[in-house]
């Protein structure tokens, strides 16, 4: 499986973001796919996931300004981000799990200035 990530940017404090992933099979038959996250100097940390069901999950520290979701017809995933903030700069990566191999995006760059 190859993940195409996009749509990361500088943004503004406040403001919202849609980040993308085509996914080089259909996402329906993928397993698992997340958004994950890594800011300088610190671990990659999830930011959501959405089962092959549609099933979507946070980590508590995720929920409210993230959502995920995904186009089947496109194969892609999707995660918006709104009301940014500063520590939201990390480098976003999508991740796909599907026959039991583990699949990551090259990631896409998000910068939020105050």
């Amino acid at each position: 499986v190859q993940l195409q990530a996009s749509g990361g940017g500088l943004v503004q404090a406040g403001g919202s973001l849609t980040l993308s992933c085509v996914a080089s099979v259909p996402v329906t038959s993928i397993a698992y796919m997340g958004w994950y996250r890594q800011a300088p100097g610190l671990e990659r940390t999830l930011v959501a996931s959405i089962l092959s069901s549609g099933r979507t999950r946070y980590p508590d520290s995720m929920k409210g300004r993230f959502t995920i979701s995904r186009d089947d017809a496109k194969n892609t995933m999707f995660l918006q981000i709104n009301n940014l903030e500063p520590e939201d700069t990390a480098v976003y990566y999508c991740n796909s799990i599907s026959g039991g191999n583990n699949y990551w995006g090259q990631g896409t760059l998000v910068t939020v200035s105050s």
